[in-house]
């Protein structure tokens, strides 16, 4: 599949977004600016924005825990992202959800999910939704290894497999639930493979290849919005951090395993294809995106930090019960 050089720095340039806007958080929570916890999206960056670059804003996505990179690859704003994190009332949630709750309707963000396997069953009802509507809308869930273990997980795929729902599961597998690695919590070598158990395809992908994941999830959309039903797609990736950012966050992942991923950097990947182009990227240009995504993420924090924290008054205010 052909991707045009526009559409591959515009790929590159959200990536560099996420990866930047991570990095900031990850800033602020050890410095005691951003409470909660923090789960960066480092080193995955590839999947949700190779998947979203699919979609049009129409079409709906759910997350998880590990949620910034699939809202800034969705159109989500920087600065509201950011205030909510910082536990600002000009967040997303008005400074009360933090960063596993972020959510924008308009944008087709159905909403992060700090409960594992949480959000697939939620993005298969947002599936029938779309097939009722009859207009040509798809769904897509952004999940983890572990979740594929979890009952949502196949009991979602099994009624949007028979109803032919238009959605599309995507398993980000970095290999580790934790601290406890894929391997030894899997009957399968690969995720993937349960799709056969449903009568839907089932591909793997490589996760740090932002072009091999959307030419994936291309062929998984058009199937969906085709009538053809879900597929579920595994993009083998890894993240570059623990687990969250905590100081004392212990990572039990061998270091030559997290040295031999670095290596493979999907945004040193993408960067270096472009590069290879010739003329279609070059130092000073890869330097100038990342000096504009530098200026709008500090943009953002610059937002957050001017914004006021949410009224006592508040407090009952925007929540199922009080």
């Amino acid at each position: 599949m052909t991707v045009s050089p526009d559409m591959q720095r515009n790929m590159l340039r959200q990536m560099q977004t996420i990866r930047r806007f991570e990095e900031h958080a990850s800033e602020g929570f050890l410095a005691g600016d951003i409470y909660g916890v923090v789960h960066c999206y480092i080193g995955e960056e590839a999947v949700a924005v190779g998947v979203c670059a699919t979609l049009t804003r129409e079409d709906k996505i759910i997350s998880t825990h590990r949620g910034h990179g699939h809202c800034i690859a969705k159109g989500a704003d920087l600065k509201r992202m950011m205030a909510e994190l910082y536990g600002r009332e000009t967040g997303y949630c008005k400074g009360k959800g933090g960063s596993m709750h972020i959510a924008d309707f308009e944008i087709g963000m159905l909403g992060a999910n700090g409960i594992v396997a949480g959000g697939i069953s939620i993005i298969t009802g947002a599936g029938l939704a779309a097939q009722m509507d009859g207009n040509g809308a798809v769904a897509v869930c952004f999940f983890g290894d572990g979740a594929s273990n979890a009952g949502p997980f196949h009991e979602s795929i099994n009624i949007a497999a028979s109803w032919k729902l238009p959605v599309i599961y995507v398993c980000e597998n970095n290999l580790w639930a934790v601290n406890v690695p894929a391997e030894n919590s899997l009957a399968v070598t690969d995720v993937a493979a349960r799709a056969a158990g449903y009568g839907i395809p089932g591909k793997i992908v490589d996760g740090n290849d932002a072009l091999a994941v959307y030419e994936a999830a291309s062929e998984a959309v058009a199937h969906a919005r085709n009538g053809g039903g879900p597929t579920l797609i595994e993009c083998k990736t890894y993240r570059h951090r623990a687990h969250t950012e905590r100081a004392d966050q212990p990572d039990a992942r061998p270091k030559a395993e997290i040295e031999a991923w670095m290596a493979k950097d999907p945004i040193d990947q993408l960067a270096a294809h472009l590069k290879g182009q010739q003329g279609q990227l070059t130092e000073d240009e890869w330097a100038a995106m990342d000096a504009d995504v530098m200026s709008e993420v500090e943009a953002a924090i610059a937002f957050a930090k001017a914004s006021p924290f949410p009224s006592t008054d508040s407090v009952s205010q925007d929540v199922f019960a009080d």
